[in-house]
């Protein structure tokens, strides 16, 4: 299999708000920058866009070490959060609702799929990689042709 190192990240302004996110993919000598905005969503949904985007960008199985600095996502997946939550109905709880449920199965879905090395680093710790991801999630998220987040607005 193919190995590849993702960095993500995701922005908003204002939570909810405009967002955006920014993937670094990289394969041996190859390398590829990926991001897109939305009209309104939340952070945590665009931290998470950013790695189902760049996961779905992949065109056969990987093993993938993705770095991202959102601790709610990398904690929901390597410590099995997301999967209870699944075989929950999408409930944290008995009384509330897992957020996100539209992203968190893509998630899953994708995990399946690639054989992905969750790592958390530091946003805004000087890291290059991650460093652009931001760049580009803020641009997507001022960009002018924002999409629909159909997940969060509905």
């Amino acid at each position: 299999m193919k190995k590849v190192i993702i960095y993500t990240d995701g922005a908003c302004t204002g939570n909810p708000g405009a967002g955006g996110y920014g993937a670094v993919l990289i394969c041996g000598e190859n390398r590829r920058e990926i991001s897109g905005g939305y009209k309104l969503t939340t952070n945590n949904r665009m931290e998470m866009m950013a790695a189902i985007a760049a996961l779905e960008a992949l065109k056969q199985e990987c093993t993938v070490t993705l770095h991202s600095d959102s601790k709610y996502m990398v904690d929901a997946v390597t410590k099995g959060w997301a999967k209870k939550w699944q075989a929950n109905g999408w409930k944290r709880n008995k009384k509330e609702k897992a957020k996100n449920p539209d992203l968190w199965q893509r998630m899953l879905d994708l995990c399946q799929k690639h054989q992905i090395d969750f790592v958390w680093v530091k946003g805004h710790a000087g890291i290059p990689e991650n460093e652009r991801c931001d760049t580009l999630a803020v641009q997507a998220a001022r960009g002018d042709s924002l999409l629909v987040d159909e997940g969060y607005e509905h």
